[in-house]
């Protein structure tokens, strides 16, 4: 990577010295730390689920709330997310819980006005090469995550971010969240590599979401452990209070239970690693 604003490297002098890592505050949670998890709905769907699961979510030690208000879809038919009284229901339950919400843009008209309501803006998979939408938020002071497209490779990821950085946001956060292989069992193949590649090639923070990363919910708690394992600043985590009933991607969210239960062990992990000394990646 040639890129000044994004590698790790500091050219800019010549001398090769490691820049220092750069740490993203999300309405005070601070990402590139010790390790963060967002997590909420895929969609939100009415204001009763959503302050359902902000509320399970919270009290289990989640730092931040994802819900999605726009829903790109494979099929046009299904379920495209409530628009903007998603975000007005997403921004009520900020106030409930204290949680900072993470939401998808997808439309670069878009883009100021949703960050009225939220916190921090994601660009989804299938948006990550939306040249248009990466420029408009690289205008905007928010933090942005920006998920790997399903078909990327690293070096088209991280040209995406510096689509955003080289607008003047430094605020921006990787996510990994799987590729398409010919691979089956799962929905996708996490690609733990690409967390400590990322780490090593740029001074951005990364997480993962081993949610659409696996499809299954069996897969998370593993998967977050590995993946705070090999560097992760983070996961990010779907939670339903009824996961049989979600209008989208019910089969691959965990319960409230079942997320309380994750992330009793997720600490444990981050605990154990954080008193093993500094994480691989960033030596």
């Amino acid at each position: 990577m040639k890129n000044l604003t994004l590698t790790s490297i500091d050219a800019a002098d010549g001398s090769g010295a490691r820049r220092e890592r750069s740490r993203v505050n999300v309405d005070g949670v601070i990402i590139g730390e010790s390790p963060v998890v967002i997590a909420g709905p895929c969609g939100v769907e009415s204001e009763a689920q959503t302050m359902t699961a902000a509320v399970a979510v919270k009290q289990a030690g989640a730092q931040l709330l994802r819900g999605g208000a726009f829903k790109p879809r494979t099929s046009p038919y299904a379920f495209q997310g409530l628009g903007l009284q998603g975000l007005k229901i997403l921004a009520k339950a900020k106030v409930e819980t204290g949680l900072p919400v993470v939401t998808e843009v997808i439309d670069p008209r878009d883009v100021n006005w949703v960050a009225e309501y939220v916190d921090m803006l994601q660009v989804g998979a299938r948006n990550m090469q939306n040249f248009t939408l990466l420029k408009a938020l690289g205008r905007i002071k928010k933090p942005v995550l920006l998920k790997r497209g399903m078909y990327s490779t690293i070096e088209e990821w991280l040209n995406c971010a510096e689509y955003i950085l080289s607008e003047g946001n430094p605020h921006v956060v990787l996510c990994e969240r799987g590729i398409r292989t010919f691979e089956t069992y799962t929905r996708n193949t996490l690609d733990l590599s690409a967390v400590a590649a990322a780490k090593e090639l740029t001074h951005l923070p990364v997480i993962v979401d081993p949610t659409h990363g696996t499809g299954r919910p069996s897969l998370i708690a593993p998967m977050s452990a590995a993946a705070v394992a090999a560097g992760a600043d983070g996961v990010i985590i779907e939670v339903h209070p009824e996961p049989e009933k979600a209008l989208s991607d019910g089969d691959q969210a965990l319960t409230p239970n079942q997320f309380f239960t994750f992330m009793q062990r997720f600490q444990a992990v981050t605990q154990a690693l954080a008193q093993s000394g500094p994480k691989p990646s960033v030596l």
